[in-house]
């Protein structure tokens, strides 16, 4: 099998309405606190009329200082976090859908660098936009 010897990688932050079927998708240099903090503020924009229930794990970007700081300000109204037991991605609809992606675009596909995993993960980006039914379905949230 070609290896190219590194481990080139794209971190993609996601929230999924469990209801509608829309998806916010939203890429960043490295998974940390502040790549979260500028999720959240997307997030807000997008449904700035609504109060925004995120399902999360524990991961230490979540508990952080900044976004204690940030959900303790007035932006911060607008959001509730609900924190799963420690273990337990299958309780979390957006962990099928990075399932469903990893299976699609990553599993066993040699990507010749990061902008080849990047466009591969475009296309699923908008498919996923494209066919809210059947992400529905393929998280386990079809009525």
């Amino acid at each position: 099998m070609p290896s190219y010897g590194h481990h080139a990688h794209v971190s993609i932050f996601g929230a999924v309405d469990v209801q509608q079927g829309d998806v916010l998708f939203h890429r960043a240099s490295s998974a940390n606190a502040e790549t979260f903090l500028d999720f959240l503020r997307l997030l807000k924009e997008k449904y700035s009329d609504r109060f925004i229930v995120l399902v999360l794990d524990n991961a230490r970007i979540h508990h952080a200082n900044m976004v204690q700081a940030f959900l303790d300000g007035e932006e911060g109204n607008a959001f509730h976090f609900i924190f799963l037991p420690p273990y337990s991605p299958h309780l979390n609809p957006i962990e099928r859908l990075w399932t469903w992606l990893k299976d699609e675009v990553i599993a066993n596909v040699l990507h010749k660098d990061q902008k080849d995993i990047a466009q591969s993960i475009t296309r699923f980006e908008q498919y996923v936009l494209q066919h809210p039914d059947e992400l529905l379905r393929r998280i386990g949230c079809a009525a």
